[in-house]
């Protein structure tokens, strides 16, 4: 299924952070249905390094792409000798997912310098190439605030959500100098589906319980599940809204959810369902303060701007992620 009247076939295509999991969706999606695009992937790819939290610094992973037939470069966008090997290309699209997403790093200065300095670069090379620039800002913006979460009030409650909201600002200031260009800032919900299992211990709570299950064993929930709610996003419809956001006019950001939130315990029990099995649930006492109990995204502008309606249901992309989750609890990949 294509997303949209742009005919990709004959363009130049970058994707940061292409061997990662929403990077390396994109690149299969372009590879899929235009054979004649041009597809660069850009990543640092993973080195087993970790944050001072256990978890790793890059998940970018090689058999993200086996299969894939374009380029790939293996940089750093931190380092600017990588980022120039990029000049020998003239991009038309360029989508910029690469990023420290994990929100429990507390380390500020790698955040700020791999989120925020990097993007300085990248918009620099969007305008030398009058390239549309597509990329990837986050929920983190909101913070606690009340649902339904909606674009210019942000309230960020740690690094990598300031991080983002950073980058919303410098691309607002950017497009705002440079009204030629063309800057989309995608806020992304609760994103989950294939390729994302290289993410670790920060893969979404749909594979990480479907594997609970798997083992025979009750599903984890923090107690009263039932009443913790998050904006939960097939990422098949997160590209649909990156390349629906290749048509849009005018430079903007915008939510990417569903705008209908659903709760951890709901998805135990699509899990459970589809599964065959009836382990009941393990409730365990949540030790996170100020946790985040409600997100909703408030989608009626990207539904107005880019045309972007979510074709998936909770229950339809569980239920289509059921076969690949089988797969990897079985192979470990």
């Amino acid at each position: 299924m294509t997303y949209s009247n742009i005919d990709f076939d004959n363009k130049t295509i970058l994707i940061t952070g292409g061997a990662g999991f929403i990077g390396s969706n994109l690149a299969f999606y372009f590879q899929e249905n235009y054979k004649n695009s041009r597809i660069i992937i850009f990543d640092c790819f993973r080195s087993g390094s970790t944050f001072s939290n256990g978890n790793l610094k890059s998940f970018g992973h090689y058999k993200n792409l086996i299969g894939f037939t374009g380029s790939v470069i293996c940089g750093d966008i931190n380092n600017k000798d990588d980022l120039n090997l990029l000049n020998a290309y003239s991009f038309d699209y360029i989508f910029h997912q690469a990023a420290i997403s994990d929100t429990r790093v507390d380390n500020q200065k790698i955040i700020m310098q791999t989120n925020v300095n990097s993007f300085y670069d990248l918009l620099g090379k969007a305008k030398a190439d009058n390239s549309v620039m597509v990329y990837a800002s986050s929920a983190a913006t909101y913070g606690n605030l009340p649902s339904p979460q909606t674009v210019g009030n942000e309230n960020p409650e740690n690094p990598y959500g300031y991080s983002k909201y950073m980058m919303d600002q410098i691309a607002t200031q950017y497009s705002n100098k440079n009204p030629e260009m063309t800057i989309l800032g995608l806020k992304y919900f609760n994103v989950y589906g294939p390729r994302e299992y290289f993410k670790a211990k920060t893969s979404s709570m749909v594979i990480q319980l479907g594997h609970q299950i798997l083992d025979g064993n009750a599903p984890k929930l923090f107690e009263n599940s039932h009443e913790i709610f998050r904006d939960f996003i097939h990422v098949e419809d997160v590209i649909q809204a990156n390349v629906k956001a290749c048509s849009s006019k005018k430079s903007g950001v915008f939510n990417v959810g569903t705008g209908k939130p659903r709760s951890f315990q709901d998805i135990a029990d699509i899990l459970q369902k589809e599964l065959g099995t009836n382990l009941g649930t393990d409730y365990i006492p949540n030790p996170h303060i100020g946790y985040q109990t409600h997100t909703q995204a408030n989608i009626n502008s990207t539904q107005d701007n880019l045309g972007f309606t979510p074709n998936l249901s909770l229950e339809e992309g569980i239920k289509a992620y059921i076969p690949e989750i089988m797969r990897l609890h079985k192979n470990k990949y």
